[in-house]
């Protein structure tokens, strides 16, 4: 609650209100029904709540927000839960209520010649891709937890996933919005419009708030026609800097055909080939690093193997790269991705780490890479790091796990010290703590430490405008 707190009676009232709002069976209030959304992806942490409401449609969810205004109960929107910091989970004082939007997901409209279709904030991600492939149009937005993950979150924490370097963050992939306001008002900013100079650019305030400004009940989606063809490569590299150096010759030669560019470092295959020895091995031996490819073509496959081939035979006869492996198969391109996708499967399985989702300028990945790894070295001898990511945007995962024969447990209690390290070097090239995963509660004090006084100042007077209560996700961001 907030300074205006109900007492208890009043509170029994309050919940009984919401509940013949969205109907007896569409609101939770006993632990053993909260329980599956008060505990975060990981399992790290579990808050309390009042209760977990499920509204039917954006009519539904104006009308909760509305008696949550007026009684002053915090809300917590929550999607697919799938978030990495916090930031779809209740605090545990027990006085908000988590506004879940899973009922809402239906796809209301596609609009062919447009391009674009407009989805409910509660759709899956992989439910929003399929209907786009049934249209004969393409989604682009991809990430590991597509099954899960729904459009509200995607829009909330502006993902990226593996596509941003040709399509873009969710950000780019978004036309217009419908937002519930954290007064009970609704906002149909619908509209499939790729230009309008009309005023203040509102629905880049919403994307990427995570849910502090205000409830985004639908949304107008950017579609693409869909490839010809897809491949991809996986080139063996002996640094980051001959990933940057292959990225930029991909860049020239293939163009906008190049959709995706992740790097993977030896030790990260090899943490993946421990844990899932069935995957496979598209070298006879190990190299530093890995590049893997994706292009794809609106040609044909003839096309797109050709700049493929082109381009990572310059690569080999330049001595930008070591050697490579091209998909000749989509099975093969399965398999290639697969190595990627269960780096973090991996991670998990070895054990607990002390996780990083930055984004640097791409011409300072190298420079950063060398530069933390020898500072953590110094500070934690034999520290493991498991570095990959999207470089093509700027994006890593620099994640650290203990060094061999430390217990994850005692290494994670300097979890502190490490971001610290980790932190001021992004800090010092000029990049950014969080890249797509958002600040949620776990990075609140960090953006603090890093974010421009000025800048957050401006961030504040815009919360302060938009939700004078404080009620829309208390604690998170800011």
């Amino acid at each position: 609650m907030t300074e205006a707190q109900p007492a208890s009676a009043e509170l029994a009232k309050f919940v009984a209100g919401l509940r013949a709002i969205v109907g007896d069976i569409h609101l939770a209030s006993s632990a053993a029904a909260m329980a599956p959304y008060l505990t975060d992806w990981r399992g790290r942490f579990t808050g309390r709540a009042l209760a977990v409401v499920f509204p039917a449609d954006t009519h539904e969810v104006a009308q909760v927000v509305a008696a949550c205004a007026a009684a002053r109960v915090p809300i917590v929107p929550q999607g697919g839960g799938t978030g990495l910091v916090l930031g779809s989970v209740p605090d545990a004082s027990g006085s908000a209520i988590v506004l879940s939007l899973r009922r809402l997901n239906r796809i209301r409209h596609i609009d062919a010649a447009n391009r674009t279709m407009t989805v409910e904030a509660g759709c899956l991600l992989y439910d929003v891709q399929q209907a786009a492939l049934e249209a004969g149009m393409l989604f682009p937005l991809s990430l590991a937890s597509e099954g899960s993950c729904t459009i509200g979150g995607n829009l909330s924490t502006n993902a990226g996933g593996t596509a941003v370097l040709r399509y873009g963050n969710t950000r780019e992939l978004c036309l217009g919005l419908e937002v519930v306001t954290a007064q009970g008002q609704v906002w149909d900013g619908l509209r499939g419009l790729r230009k309008d100079n009309t005023g203040y650019a509102l629905r880049e305030l919403f994307v990427g708030a995570e849910g502090t400004l205000g409830v985004i009940t639908a949304a107008v989606l950017k579609l693409y026609p869909q490839p010809k063809a897809a491949l991809t490569a996986l080139v063996a590299l002996d640094s980051p800097q001959a990933a940057l150096a292959l990225l930029s010759l991909m860049q020239e030669r293939c163009g906008a055909a190049l959709t995706g560019y992740e790097l993977m470092s030896d030790f990260c295959l090899r943490l993946v080939h421990t844990h899932f020895p069935e995957l496979p091995k598209p070298f006879p031996g190990h190299y530093p690093q890995y590049a893997l490819v994706e292009l794809s073509s609106n040609e044909s496959t003839e096309h797109a193997a050709g700049l493929v081939e082109s381009a990572v035979g310059a690569a080999l006869e330049a001595g930008i790269a070591i050697d490579a492996v091209l998909a000749s198969s989509v099975g093969q391109s399965i398999g290639l991705w697969k190595l990627r996708e269960h780096i973090s499967l991996a991670q998990a399985a070895a054990g607990k780490n002390i996780k990083h989702d930055i984004s640097l300028p791409v011409s300072r990945i190298p420079d950063f890479i060398e530069h933390t790894d020898k500072a953590l070295q110094a500070a934690f001898p034999g520290c493991q790091v498991v570095c990959f990511g999207h470089l093509g945007d700027g994006n890593l995962h620099y994640n650290i796990a203990p060094p061999e024969g430390i217990g994850h447990d005692k290494f994670l209690a300097h979890q502190e010290a490490v971001n610290r390290i980790v932190h001021d070097s992004v800090a010092a090239h000029r990049g950014s703590i969080s890249a797509e995963h958002g600040i949620g509660a776990l990075k609140r004090d960090e953006l603090a430490r890093y974010k421009d006084r000025v800048e957050l100042d401006m961030m504040r007077a815009i919360k302060a405008a938009l939700d004078p209560l404080g009620i829309m996700n208390p604690g998170k961001i800011l």
